[in-house]
């Protein structure tokens, strides 16, 4: 995700994985969020809905 705040209209209802598809963006390096709530790949998106789609980042605990 090179720009984050970039913004993409997409025409149509269809599942978060097929949006993702229509992107080229693989599911598994991101999270879908629409109105604060997590969506999972089966979720259907419909016409007007406005999601973000924010990279997976993870880390360490720092115990050193």
């Amino acid at each position: 995700m090179r720009n984050p705040d970039r913004e993409v209209e997409v025409e149509g209802a269809g599942r978060v994985k097929d949006l993702l598809a229509k992107l080229g963006i693989p599911a598994s390096t991101v999270l879908v969020i629409r109105d604060r709530a997590l969506l999972t790949r089966e979720d259907v998106l419909v016409e007007g809905d406005r999601v973000e789609v924010r990279p997976v980042i993870s880390g360490g605990s720092g115990n050193s």
